[in-house]
């Protein structure tokens, strides 16, 4: 029998509200241990140069798009009501649970990363379980997503957005412009257990490629956003990258970032202002693909992975 009323939290890490909030914000993610001054100067310093994270209110966008697309293209009567809740900020996961669960009978958490790493994702699947739980309702089911990194209609716009960006340079330009194909670097460490995560990587952006009909030559794959501690991070950075695009007589770049569903520090800061700098710093022209935020294909995508979801196995 088809359920009737589903409740959806979409879950992403979250950002401080205001640049007050940065040093609670930080312990959050640090597991309650407090961040170095140094550290919060800088995440001060990013926040205020992008004017804040928009990524809550975003990410509530997408809920209410995602929202009316599931209501919209129901066949079987059921209901749907989405909403936001974040890792290490408010509205926490934990905190908007038992809204998501008022009048349903099935929780669906969807993780906002198309890549899945039980590692890395295990603090939101733990802490959407332990949220439901807590709410003592035998009759509700729980389901929670997993990997979704080759889910139709998040490649299909994810290429939309790359191609829209190719169409903006001049035929002679978008004919030989590099596309790097980014994704946020992790420590080493984390990886050399989990290395699946990164061929999901890696196989997200060698679709993006082939469906644009890339050559070889005109992209590649590298890192993002590698974090503040001393520890070996994977490369290439984007950083990286940069020189060798000049030494091979480049004048332009586009990159394009395979894992992030919505503007936040990582696209305004980190690539917007960060690597802009350093590609300005080559003589090199730079242009970044527009998040796709709530484009009418990847609202249809999360629809998907919902509907996917409640079908799988319960978590």
């Amino acid at each position: 029998m088809a359920n009737k009323h589903v409740g959806v939290m979409l879950m992403t890490y979250g950002s401080p509200a205001t640049l007050d909030d940065i040093p609670v914000y930080l312990r959050h993610v640090y597991g309650g241990r407090e961040a170095s001054p140094e550290v919060i100067a800088e995440f001060r310093r990013r926040y205020h140069l992008i004017g804040g994270s928009p990524l809550l209110h975003i990410t509530r966008e997408q809920a209410a798009a995602l929202e009316e697309e599931l209501n919209s293209t129901s066949s079987d009567g059921t209901t749907y009501r989405v909403f936001a809740g974040m890792r290490f900020a408010p509205p926490f996961v934990q905190d908007v649970a038992r809204e998501t669960a008022e009048g349903a009978d099935h929780v669906v958490g969807i993780i906002m990363s198309p890549q899945y790493s039980p590692i890395i994702m295990k603090g939101y699947v733990d802490t959407l379980t332990q949220a439901i739980q807590g709410l003592g309702r035998n009759d509700l089911t729980l389901s929670i997503s997993q990997d979704w990194h080759m889910q139709p209609y998040f490649l299909q716009a994810l290429a939309q957005r790359v191609q829209e960006a190719l169409d903006m340079f001049p035929p002679d330009v978008r004919a030989r412009i590099p596309v790097l194909l980014t994704a946020h670097s992790m420590p080493k460490r984390v990886i050399e257990n989990e290395p699946n995560y990164i061929n999901n990587l890696k196989e997200t952006a060698t679709a993006i490629a082939r469906m644009l009909n890339l050559p070889a030559d005109r992209w590649m794959f590298c890192y993002q956003s590698a974090g503040h501690t001393p520890e070996e991070w994977l490369k290439p950075d984007f950083a990286d990258v940069m020189p060798e695009l000049k030494e091979q007589g480049q004048t332009h770049v586009l990159i394009a970032p395979v894992q992030f569903l919505a503007d936040h520090l990582e696209i305004l800061y980190d690539i917007e202002v960060g690597a802009r700098e350093q590609a300005e710093e080559h003589g090199i022209q730079f242009a970044r693909i527009e998040s796709l935020n709530t484009a009418p294909l990847f609202i249809k995508a999360l629809a998907a992975v919902v509907k996917e979801t409640m079908s799988a196995p319960v978590a």
